[in-house]
């Protein structure tokens, strides 16, 4: 048996763009010439709890297979997908011979174990059952392993390595691999299905052929010229040619290339698949496709936003889509963000070419008290405090992006003597001239869950208003202990997630040290664990 098999889902996966409406002729003659071409495993539609139609390939019963299939099958396998949620396994008849082969069961991590009961069942029946759990990536290794566990004692024909939401690179790919073939019963082949979000599903292809030769039997699937939704799926003829070119698998490209020019060409014209930005962006955020769909249609809505958004509603909310939830979190960015051309412009003249000592609410404060008073002194620096009214140092600035930092400081009588930098998620409107309110949004980047860092906002910020040099002093770093100058403020902090915080920290900072539009000098007068970050590049 070859080492690496293909299973073609286009009328399956490439049927949601047409609804599974392909009609009766062309699904009939798509999987004759799929079979023709001596492609191993042909994908034919759904098995759903729905009444199937003649021109679809959505069928409610295995049966109904049957009258599309061709009477030479040559060395081609027959296959239905299943979705646990969407089918009743309870009308699934046994096996015959006479219609498809096999079952595909794919599930939500969330409903096992009723989905392995669904997978025994199709067993119990007598076809060969691949086991595609939805979102491979969603899984950590623990429970990957639980779930091979399970898996080994079904015994199904294959386990699926699934790529939900077109979100793996290579080494993604390299570590579940080993984890899977090194715990999953030899017996087993191991398949791959990938969504192409990220452009990277033929790379991954052809990695998994090789990491597979000689040691485990793989099934990759693909559909004609990537027909499927968003980004699309891995190409059937790419890997058809590649796996042809490199392992001897004689499938027949003229055929292949016959059935791109007679229907998906066709199709082609009438929807759209392919590489899009916003695409990507699902791809890098697990994000299930919908919510961009939806995202899309709002007027005026960018690319960066949709980020936002995503990064917003949590990595677990994306795989699924929640209309309601994606509306109120539009809602709410859409009110934080304000024309701040006239703020900015004032803020720059303000400070270009200044030198500003940003004093952050670390500790370290305390402990050089008497260095940062000496500094002030000597080199008359603008002052900005984060989010806070020290009483040990004089200020010209308080920087704040937080609302509730804002209220702890609003009573103080010293916030109205001087100058005041808030974004807009803190105040709206002011018509004090001491007061700069700026587009709150405009300084988020997104990809951290930590991504509204006062500081690195901060940061961004300066680096628009083109200072001479910034010094920072009190930005140490979190750590179990006390981290804060002042212990009214460690109420704001979560010590159980100071590692994570440190570590996105020093990716923010990388990230406006790389990208910031001017080389304005940075210094730090006290310790910090980010030193080494800003003074590399």
């Amino acid at each position: 048996m070859k080492h690496a098999q293909l299973l073609d889902c286009t009328l399956r996966d490439g049927g949601y763009l047409v609804d599974g409406q392909f009609g009766e002729n062309t699904i009939k003659d798509i999987i004759r010439s799929l079979t023709q071409a001596r492609i191993d495993v042909v994908e034919c539609g759904f098995l759903k709890n729905e009444p199937h139609q003649k021109d679809s390939t959505v069928f409610s019963e295995v049966e109904q297979v049957r009258e599309y299939l061709p009477e030479d099958r040559g060395s081609t396998s027959y296959v239905l997908l299943a979705d646990y949620s969407r089918y009743d396994v309870d009308r699934l008849t046994p096996y015959d011979g006479t219609s498809v082969d096999g079952i595909r069961a794919c599930f939500f991590k969330n409903e096992l174990p009723g989905a392995l009961d669904f997978c025994r069942k199709i067993k119990a029946n007598g076809y060969k059952l691949y086991v595609q759990p939805v979102g491979i990536l969603s899984y950590t290794d623990r429970e990957l392993l639980d779930l091979i566990e399970e898996v080994n004692l079904i015994g199904p024909y294959a386990f699926s390595l699934v790529d939900t939401f077109g979100s793996m690179y290579p080494e993604d790919l390299e570590r579940i691999f080993y984890l899977v073939h090194n715990n999953l019963d030899a017996s087993i082949r191991l398949g791959f299905h990938s969504h192409n979000n990220l452009q990277m599903s033929f790379a991954l292809s052809q990695r998994l052929a090789a990491l597979a030769y000689g040691v485990r039997g793989i099934t990759i699937d693909t559909t004609m010229c990537g027909m499927g939704r968003g980004a699309g799926n891995t190409n059937t003829e790419l890997v058809a040619q590649y796996l042809n070119q490199k392992y001897e698998a004689g499938y027949d490209m003229d055929t292949i290339l016959d059935i791109s020019d007679f229907y998906i060409e066709n199709i082609r014209s009438r929807c759209q698949w392919g590489y899009t930005v916003e695409n990507f962006i699902a791809g890098v955020y697990s994000a299930h496709v919908n919510n961009i769909s939806y995202l899309m249609e709002k007027s005026g809505i960018r690319s960066k936003d949709i980020r936002y958004i995503l990064n917003a509603i949590g990595p677990e909310k994306c795989k699924r889509y929640d209309y309601d939830l994606l509306e109120k979190t539009l809602v709410e960015y859409k009110a934080f963000q304000k024309d701040d051309a006239d703020e900015r412009t004032r803020l720059r003249e303000l400070l270009r070419g200044r030198e500003i000592l940003v004093l952050a609410p670390g500790k370290s404060l305390n402990e050089h008290r008497g260095e940062i008073l000496s500094y002030i002194e000597a080199n008359k620096p603008f002052v900005i405090a984060i989010q806070m009214i020290p009483d040990a140092f004089p200020i010209d600035a308080f920087y704040c992006s937080n609302v509730k930092r804002y209220r702890h400081w609003s009573g103080d009588a010293r916030l109205g003597r001087t100058v005041r930098i808030l974004t807009s998620n803190v105040k709206e409107t002011s018509g004090d001239a001491d007061e700069y309110i700026v587009n709150y949004a405009g300084l988020i980047k997104c990809g951290w869950n930590n991504l509204d860092n006062a500081a690195v906002l901060l940061l961004r910020l300066l680096d628009f208003c083109e200072p001479g040099k910034i010094v920072l002093a009190g930005l140490d770093g979190y750590s179990t202990g006390e981290d804060y100058m002042n212990r009214s403020l460690e109420a704001y902090k979560v010590h159980s997630r100071c590692e994570e915080i440190n570590c996105e920290m020093a990716s923010m900072l990388a990230d406006y040290r790389n990208t910031r539009s001017h080389d304005t000098p940075v210094a730090f007068l006290t310790r910090s664990r980010f030193e080494e970050v800003l003074a590399q590049g």
